[in-house]
């Protein structure tokens, strides 16, 4: 099976916001990634697995770069590792933690996301930490 091609987007994408947030002075990012890059690989289910280690091969590999370009920027960072989004209106209640159980293929919807991003923003809780997300 072949991988969906990240094309460089998220590396490319890390160095120019970690740049414009020095050239701004601004010091707190919270940066999307996705649950199943770099280390949670190892925590993912075999479902999971099978299709990060195929389908999002490439993208994942593009996003665990990116990830360290942020963890290494000198900023204070949140990485936020979601499973599986989806386009459901948010639930306002989710797991979150540095590590979660996952079986099968969770979900999370991205109005919650969005919801966490922005309470992990305006926080310090989350800070040089990446929190796994989900429902």
């Amino acid at each position: 099976m072949t991988s969906i091609r990240a094309d460089d987007l998220f590396t490319r994408s890390s160095t120019a916001l970690v740049a414009a947030a020095k050239e701004a002075g601004v010091s707190r990012l919270v940066w999307l990634s996705s649950f199943g890059v770099g280390h949670t690989l190892a925590w993912s289910s075999i479902p999971q697995k099978m299709i990060y280690r195929t389908v999002l091969r490439n993208i994942y590999e593009n996003k665990a770069i990116a990830d360290e370009s942020v963890r290494s920027s000198g900023l204070d960072w949140t990485i936020v590792l979601p499973t599986r989004l989806t386009n459901d209106p948010a639930k306002g209640t989710y797991s979150v933690g540095d590590r979660l159980p996952m079986k099968g293929n969770p979900t999370i919807s991205r109005a919650d996301v969005a919801a966490f991003m922005h309470e992990a923003v305006h926080g310090s809780e989350w800070t040089h930490r990446s929190p796994v997300i989900s429902d």
